[in-house]
């Protein structure tokens, strides 16, 4: 058996041929839901994870009540108890935690590697260079919610225990996520978005069992709500030159906007934006917006 993947030489790959083909043909900007056969790893049991809480610094470690509303300020909401026993206690903890960072844990990074490197010849072909693969344990109490938010990385999570529901919106839709929240977000301002039921017609409805997973596109505005059962999921990011050169234009464009422009947003891949990302990259070096 592999140290790593926890799978003999015969089972060894975590995304099948199908599930790759499935990935090559979406990424990187439309959503799709994957396989993959991962759910009983034994460095992912509710046990472990309890252990690499206790290894991770406390800023990376995030947990907060479960029953929080789609829409959400940012504030934590505190549970009254430890991680490792908000984890260990979930089914009736009512919480939510996101261990993040996971392969700050040499094991878990050898983890982590193991699985983007099955994905990494596609993902380079398209997005170019794989940079600062990360990722992020969500252990969720039954009926909890992870609040409508965006995050900046290309993403997979995958489901390994219980269910879980992805409502997912699309990328770059000023309707779900205006620009001006977009430029806030890249100064350095808070990931969750505010939420309004109108939103909820526009939503792609991801239902997530174990060994099931969903790619989500960067920026790509969405919220999650477990099932019945506590829920475990591993999320496995990256960056790419694509995704650095977005932020930075539309830190630009927060430049311009206060200047009284209105500048039209970055374009979604293939576009590069390196017009716009190249202005702002100048303009900070030269320490104009000190």
């Amino acid at each position: 058996m592999d140290a790593v993947t926890g799978f003999t030489d015969s089972d060894r790959a975590v995304f099948g041929a199908e599930t790759r083909a499935q990935f090559a043909a979406a990424y990187p900007e439309t959503p799709v839901k994957l396989r993959h056969n991962l759910e009983h790893h034994p460095l992912l049991t509710l046990e472990a994870l309890a252990g690499l809480a206790g290894k991770l610094p406390d800023d990376q470690i995030e947990y907060n009540r479960g029953d929080l509303p789609i829409g959400l300020d940012g504030k934590p909401a505190p549970t009254g108890l430890s991680i490792e026993e908000t984890i260990l206690h979930v089914a009736t903890s009512n919480s939510w935690a996101v261990l993040k960072n996971i392969q700050q844990v040499p094991e878990y990074e050898a983890l982590l590697l193991s699985l983007l490197g099955e994905l990494k010849p596609v993902i380079e072909e398209k997005t170019g260079a794989m940079l600062r693969p990360q990722g992020f344990i969500f252990i969720s109490s039954p009926s909890a919610v992870t609040p409508y938010h965006f995050d900046p990385e290309h993403n997979i999570l995958l489901q390994l225990t219980g269910s879980k529901t992805m409502m997912q919106f699309p990328a770059g839709d000023n309707r779900f996520a205006p620009d001006t929240t977009h430029e806030t977000y890249h100064s350095g301002g808070p990931r969750e978005l505010t939420w309004v039921d109108e939103l909820a017609a526009g939503a792609m409805e991801f239902p997530l069992a174990p060994g099931e997973a969903v790619m989500v596109p960067v920026m790509a505005p969405h919220y999650v709500k477990v099932g019945p059962e506590s829920s475990i999921s591993l999320s496995i990011t990256w960056r790419s030159d694509w995704s650095f050169a977005e932020a930075d234009a539309r830190c630009w464009n927060g430049v311009l906007r206060k200047a009284g422009l209105n500048p039209q947003a970055p374009g979604r891949w293939p576009h590069s934006n390196k017009a716009k990302a190249t202005a702002f990259r100048i303009w900070r070096r030269l320490g104009l917006g000190s």
